[in-house]
């Protein structure tokens, strides 16, 4: 009996045990799937962390894309390229005075370059920022103090103020306002009358308008060409012309009362000859020459110095054969002796006086030229197209200004006239001769 007693309590004992055994073997199973499962968060919260870095990093090591290289160009009456912009340059101005040079790109700049150091090997501009915008065309003002920008998003005029610094630099501030929005179609050209009278704007859709310097439309002209491709201001700031669709260039007075205020915008001229379209035109200095340049392969040369109140006509002084394209420019020298015509991305240059071709630059720019102009002295011809400005020394107009002295000097009368022709023409010929011979880079 005790036997069996003791033997039932033995056996419950070693039941307890196994159940405590069973129950704490089970308790440490789970503590461990516990921890591994801890471990294995931990190290996912670890890659997942590393995973963005890695790829911060990776994208961080992945190589820059390289700028676009610039077009290379080169010639041996290539002055000096400018090419500070980082943009491609839409337009470009010579200021009265002839010291600077403007340009502006849709880098969101204008520039002011120094005419005096074209021939130097390093070009420094100053620079104007065109706040959340960019500038399609830019033009000085009469006493260079000042320049006009068209706006490509405003679609409007902006002025910009230039003060002279105690160390010889600009600082630009714009106008308080822009000047209201008119047209309706894009904006081919502006400018600013010499007088100070007045600013002119046209537009592909036939329409200029004229504005008085506070930004109020004092005429708005219909020039009945379907299209208009070009308009301008005249250097004499009497006139304004366009051309288009229509074979002929349309010119207009701009008159003013003896007081300063408006009167009225009256038709002047025509200068009527292609047989097609005009792509451009452009004045001598003294307005009394333009030239035009069409689709009907030919440029030519006007004497405008006429009585148009008396029913005068321009008179054709010379048609010459040319290569041309859709938008292409007509730059005149100031004093009438040089043509140049731009053909996508090259230049052409011709004699006025015998309408041969003097100069050819092919492969100027990289894309199609957007303008064409000479320097106030007839020194240079600049160009734009891509990033870069071209400037070119005007050696036609040096060989041509030889030719006119000499021809002078045949028909001097008095001894004190041909010592300074023979003089003149000395130093334009060691000018010609410095720019023939200059070494280039």
């Amino acid at each position: 009996m005790e036997f069996a007693a003791l033997f039932a309590l033995t056996l419950l004992i070693g039941m307890l045990i196994i159940l405590v055994a069973v129950a704490v073997g089970k308790q440490k199973g789970e503590i461990s799937e516990q921890l591994e499962q801890n471990e294995l968060d931990s190290v996912a919260e670890r890659n997942a962390v590393k995973a963005p870095t890695a790829k911060k990093q990776k994208q961080q090591q992945r190589p820059r894309k390289e700028k676009a290289q610039q077009h290379t160009f080169s010639h041996p009456l290539l002055a000096s390229s400018l090419k500070s912009h980082s943009g491609n340059v839409t337009s470009l101005d010579f200021s009265s005075n002839g010291k600077y040079l403007a340009t502006c790109a849709d880098d969101r700049t204008v520039r002011i370059w120094s005419t005096k150091e074209f021939l130097d090997r390093d070009h420094k501009c100053l620079r104007a920022n065109v706040e959340l915008d960019h500038a399609t065309l830019v033009r000085f003002s009469p006493d260079s103090r000042a320049f006009i920008t068209w706006l490509a998003n405003g679609d409007t005029i902006r002025i910009f103020k230039m003060t002279k610094k105690d160390d010889g630099s600009f600082a630009f501030k714009a106008a308080p306002e822009d000047f209201p929005q008119k047209h309706k179609a894009n904006v081919i050209n502006i400018g600013i009358a010499e007088t100070g009278k007045f600013i002119m704007s046209a537009s592909t859709d036939t329409n200029i308008l004229i504005w008085d310097l506070k930004g109020e439309v004092l005429a708005s002209i219909i020039t009945n060409q379907m299209t208009n491709s070009y308009a301008a201001i005249s250097p004499c700031g009497r006139f304004v012309a366009s051309c288009g669709f229509t074979p002929d260039v349309k010119v207009w007075e701009v008159c003013f009362g003896k007081g300063g205020d408006f009167k009225e915008v009256t038709r002047a001229f025509d200068l009527k000859g292609h047989s097609a379209g005009v792509h451009s035109f452009a004045f001598s200095n003294d307005s009394r020459r333009m030239a035009t340049v069409s689709k009907d392969g030919t440029w030519r040369l006007w004497d405008t110095d006429v009585e148009y109140k008396k029913q005068q006509d321009p008179y054709l002084l010379k048609s010459v054969p040319c290569q041309s394209s859709e938008g292409s420019r007509v730059a005149l020298s100031p004093d009438a002796r040089v043509v140049a015509i731009s053909n996508s991305c090259s230049v052409a240059m011709y004699s006025t006086s015998t309408g041969q071709l003097e100069e050819e630059f092919h492969g100027v720019h990289s894309e199609e030229i957007t303008e064409l102009r000479f320097d106030i002295n007839s020194r240079y011809l600049v160009c734009s197209g891509d990033r870069a400005v071209r400037v070119f020394h005007n050696a036609p107009g040096y060989r041509a200004a030889i030719q006119d002295m000499q021809a002078m000097l045949k028909n001097a009368q008095n001894e004190g006239m041909k010592q300074r022709l023979q003089q003149q023409i000395q130093e334009v010929q060691s000018t010609l001769d410095t720019v023939l011979t200059a070494p280039k880079d």
